[in-house]
């Protein structure tokens, strides 16, 4: 299939699902960031089909961050990640271009679902 994947949270233990769930559905995790910061480096160097985001990160945050990203590629494909409880930053991050959103803790199926969803593929 040959899709990459950036995966961005605070978190080792929430990176390590995402990975496991993106590359159980066959999809390529091309870097893990463990900041807002570090998530934009990694976007530009990489340019990945899609970035999983979590919304509360040290340094730079994921709105900020999908910000920063937006303006280097428009058509980025971001999914932002947040725990349950954050309903306000989830519409503002749909608002500011988030593609979709998934909530912790994940389910295999949503995550994989939304992948498909925003690339258009079955």
């Amino acid at each position: 299939m040959g899709i990459n994947v950036l995966i961005a949270d605070d978190l080792k233990f929430i990176k390590l699902v995402l990975r496991e769930l993106v590359e159980k559905a066959g999809f390529r995790v091309v870097g893990e960031a463990s900041n807002g910061e570090e998530a934009i480096e990694l976007y530009q160097d990489k340019r990945p089909d899609v970035v999983l985001m979590d919304i509360t990160m040290p340094k730079v945050d994921g709105l900020t961050a999908m910000k920063e990203i937006l303006k280097i590629d428009p058509e980025a494909k971001i999914i932002m990640c947040s725990a349950l409880g954050q309903q306000s930053l989830i519409v503002q991050a749909l608002q500011m271009g988030a593609r979709d959103f998934i909530v912790k803790p994940f389910r295999e199926e949503r995550v994989v679902a939304s992948i498909k969803k925003i690339l258009d593929i079955e």
